[in-house]
């Protein structure tokens, strides 16, 4: 973590981040469909994303780790396209945020093709237990994030 990166901004419930991101030919089957797995890729380079992007330095002796993640498959998202996957914090925890996520093709506005839930703990890898999020943390964040409009 870079404490000179940090904005006066605090990450909240409701913030919104969104990354686009290329769907690849190789990651869809034989119908042209982008296969179950990938989505949770898709969700992961998002992810990653906004860690790297908030100054996150890993390994370290403290940092988050992904402790849920769901997704519900509504429509098969299919190649060519750009995938919009967008984080929306539902909540903030002591030690976890809870997230929605949105995977959505950039040029089509009908819609989510799914819907997924992440939850992040922050934690003390040396201890192997769960700490409460520094507020420099979650500034570091809030810097990543815009709020909802």
């Amino acid at each position: 973590m870079n404490p000179d990166n940090l904005s006066a901004r605090i990450l909240e419930v409701g913030d919104i981040h969104q990354t686009e991101l290329p769907l690849r030919w190789g990651d869809s089957d034989a119908l042209n469909h982008l296969n179950n797995t990938l989505y949770f890729r898709l969700m992961e380079e998002a992810r990653m994303q906004i860690l790297y992007g908030a100054g996150f330095e890993l390994p370290s002796d403290m940092g988050p780790i992904l402790a849920h993640a769901s997704c519900d498959f509504l429509r098969p998202l299919t190649y060519p396209a750009n995938v919009r996957v967008t984080h929306k914090v539902l909540r903030i925890g002591r030690s976890s945020a809870e997230f929605e996520l949105l995977l959505e093709k950039s040029d089509d506005p009908s819609g989510p093709y799914a819907r997924g839930r992440n939850v992040l703990v922050w934690m003390n890898y040396v201890a192997n237990a769960s700490a409460a999020w520094p507020p420099a943390v979650l500034a570091q964040l809030g810097a990543m994030f815009r709020p909802a409009a």
